[in-house]
């Protein structure tokens, strides 16, 4: 599927300006970012101020014969830096360790947002997802100054999972796996940093007190507990519950695997948890109550650690909603609206019309995850009233439906709401999982006879929960997830992020078409470039709904977006991740790749068998992560430019601009993920089968350092996530 120049005309006409929308989200680039002098800079500098750098792959749009092609990619010298156009550079805002608050900057760092209070002044906020296990053991003591006892843990625990929580408190074990889920979760949460931009253009810290942490076992001791909003606090305070109660009622500890997030136009930042089931049970009971913590003991190696929620022993179901917080408010540690449903949350558009309900849209970031919509009950006022934080609290909640033929509906869960799963057949990969099974647990239907014997079993998402009516409003929300599946909305290909255009219009970026364990996406809605099977590169998708109107309940959506090699019919990225549509309407996109496949060998293009490898084993070939520019009007709309490339196995995320679009703040995350720090310029020669824009095969010779040196740069430097800001030499607008 080719982006055609009508699709992207029709993406951001029309209302612009009527709708109050949210964004997602001293060091100098060499000059290795410059294109090639054999491509054309004169052609691309009227598409926008930069010349896009030179990519690994040919694009369409490099303006070269395929004998040109030939030549010019028939080498590529990856670069351990954050490369940008020529006359662009890029400033170091925090990294990992420094100090802020009371606290430290924390680890993989993901979605950023910039709320101004006054012109070159206001409020960073920045969202830390996880910890890369091995790097972050690696660099710990480097970075920090300090150990923790990781050879002894792992030598205690010989690879075995171990229920923390049920050992003795004076056990010493117990006590060393504290000290390390402690530090793992300190460098989860939030962090607001205050921030002026001074004479020389620079961007500079100011330490005031609002800067703080919130991280992910804020209130265990320092009684800065995060409150809660919507219906699931029915559950957690309930007296008598199923499963697990942690005494706390209504209070929560903490917040982690923050990924994307939104920033609301009066002011807040709404944080997305997503891969919470890392550190407590995803899993909930047919109340909507935590399981024991045992259910997802601690568990380390010398490359993984995960299940630090255990030994604290965190209520699974107080994990997996959005976090609002108010940056200005140096006394506000989060609130979680579980109005807003708990599930894999990886972003979060809002749309704020005068007059109207408060739409929110997010989606579940896992393989078969789904859209979803939060309508509020009220009306929003004025979209920039701090009352509107209120319209979080009570409203419904929605999943997206998608039909083949461009239309779509949302789907209530509540309880009345049929029960009519998808049959697996519908799905890529064949699996739909569901619960309860006959025994109250999570089973996975491989066959449509199986969701048929579902459908009779159980008539309405309330024969599967339990409690009076509100109760069961609280427990699928709190299985949001599983309730949608059960209920026929639509598995989709990850979705990554929501982002409202000036239009009022939702583009969604889903990064990944491969099935899992989970799921896998609509076979009917999802294809590849031949209209069938599993797609990895992923798609950009544009929705709208019927009458412009935030609670429609039916809407249109169109695929304007597709990735992949140019020969295929892709715009020459993979796996599209966070988008940015900026004040002139066009959009600003990064990737995640998973870091796994960066710069991995593709020397053949044939399998053993003599088959052509399928899309997931060529991702080699697009180098690292990286971030892309989309017109969306003039002669270039619809074409994709290389803006910039991430260091050594990082994911450039959070992407976002400051009011005058002079800055594009950015987060670099889990630098040096799979080889940690790069040892005395270490690098290999790979060899990859590239194509040419029109099909041809040629090799090229590739240099790829090990491991990483970012964002210090010098020999044997630890890699460290970071927050950086991009400007132009000149001062101007970045295009």
């Amino acid at each position: 599927m080719k982006v055609k120049r009508r699709n992207f005309l029709f993406l951001l006409g029309g209302t612009a300006g009527t709708v109050a929308i949210s964004s997602l989200q001293s060091c100098q680039s060499d000059n290795t970012g410059s294109i090639l002098n054999s491509i054309t800079s004169e052609r691309t500098a009227s598409i926008a101020q930069f010349s896009p750098i030179k990519s690994p792959i040919p694009l369409g749009n490099d303006g070269l014969s395929k004998s040109k092609q030939l030549e010019v990619y028939g080498t590529y010298d990856v670069i351990d830096d954050l490369v940008l156009p020529d006359g662009y550079r890029y400033q170091v805002i925090a990294a990992w360790g420094d100090s802020l608050g009371d606290s430290r900057f924390g680890y993989n760092n993901d979605y950023v947002s910039f709320v101004e209070t006054r012109a070159n002044d206001g409020y960073l906020t920045v969202s830390f997802e996880y910890i890369s296990a091995p790097t972050w053991m690696q660099t710990y003591p480097v970075v920090l100054g300090k150990t923790l006892p990781f050879a002894e843990t792992i030598e205690a625990t010989k690879g075995k999972p171990v229920n923390a929580f049920a050992l003795p408190d004076n056990n010493p074990l117990k006590a060393k796996i504290r000290q390390i889920c402690e530090e793992a979760l300190i460098d989860r949460g939030l962090g607001v940093v205050s921030l002026r931009r001074d004479v020389s253009g620079q961007w500079v810290r100011k330490n005031e007190a609002v800067d703080r942490r919130v991280t992910g076992i804020s209130g265990l001791e320092d009684g800065r507990y995060l409150k809660s909003t919507g219906a699931a606090t029915v559950i957690f305070r309930k007296a008598k519950k199923q499963g697990y109660d942690d005494n706390l009622g209504d209070r929560i500890i903490g917040t982690f695997a923050n990924c994307a997030g939104g920033t609301t136009p009066w002011g807040t930042v709404l944080s997305a948890e997503e891969n919470f089931h890392a550190q407590v049970p995803e899993a909930v009971n047919l109340d909507g109550s935590s399981v024991d913590p045992s259910q997802l003991p601690f568990y380390i190696t010398e490359d993984k650690l995960y299940g630090e929620g255990n030994v604290f022993g965190l209520a699974s179901n107080k994990y997996g909603w959005i976090v609002e917080i108010d940056p200005a408010n140096p006394n506000d540690y989060g609130t979680k609206h579980t109005g807003l449903g708990r599930y894999r949350h990886e972003a979060v558009g809002v749309r704020a019309e005068a007059g109207k309900p408060l739409a929110f849209y997010s989606g579940c970031d896992r393989r078969g995850g789904h859209i979803y919509k939060f309508v509020s009950r009220d009306s929003v006022t004025t979209p920039t009233d701090k009352a509107n934080s209120q319209l979080l609290q009570d409203g419904m909640l929605y999943g997206a439906k998608f039909n083949p033929d461009g239309t779509g509906t949302w789907i209530a869960l509540k309880p009345d709401t049929p029960v009519n799963p998808d049959s697996p057949s519908q799905l890529i990969g064949n699996r739909m999982v569901l619960h309860p099974s006959s025994e109250g647990d999570y089973f996975t239907a491989e066959n449509d006879a199986q969701i048929e014997a579902f459908k009779s079993r159980y008539k309405t998402l309330g024969d599967i929960y339990s409690g009076n009516p509100l109760e069961k409003q609280g427990a699928i929300l709190i299985d949001a997830h599983f309730a949608a599946n059960a209920v026929g909305v639509t598995s989709t290909a990850r979705p990554e992020d929501t982002e409202i255009a000036p239009d009022g219009s939702l583009y969604i970026s889903f990064t990944s078409g491969s099935p899992g364990d989970d799921g896998g996406p609509d076979a009917g809605v999802f294809k590849n470039p031949t209209g069938e099977g599993a797609y990895e590169p992923g798609w950009i998708m544009r929705l709208e709904e019927d009458d412009n109107d935030p609670a429609a309940m039916t809407f249109r959506w169109e695929m304007v977006a597709m990735g992949g090699e140019p020969a295929d019919g892709g715009l020459g990225f993979a796996n599209p991740d966070n988008l940015l549509v900026d004040r002139s309407g066009n959009i600003w996109m990064v990737t995640d790749m998973s870091t796994s496949k960066h710069n991995r060998e593709v020397a053949s293009r044939i399998d053993e068998t003599g088959k052509p490898l399928d899309s997931s084993k060529v991702l080699g070939v697009y180098g690292n992560n990286s971030i892309w520019y989309v017109p969306t009007s003039g002669n270039a709309v619809g074409q994709a430019f290389l803006f910039g490339i991430g260091p050594m196995e990082c994911e450039t995320t959070g992407p976002f601009f400051n009011t005058d679009e002079t800055t594009l703040f950015l987060a670099i995350q889990h630098p040096g993920e799979t080889h940690g720090t790069r040892q005395n310029g270490e690098s290999q020669t790979r060899k990859f089968a590239i194509k040419t824009t029109d099909g041809e095969e040629f090799v090229q010779t590739r240099q790829v350092p090990i491991g990483s040196n970012w964002p210090g740069k010098q020999a044997n430097d630890p890699p460290k996530p970071a927050v950086v800001a991009i400007y132009r030499e000149d001062g101007e607008k970045l295009t």
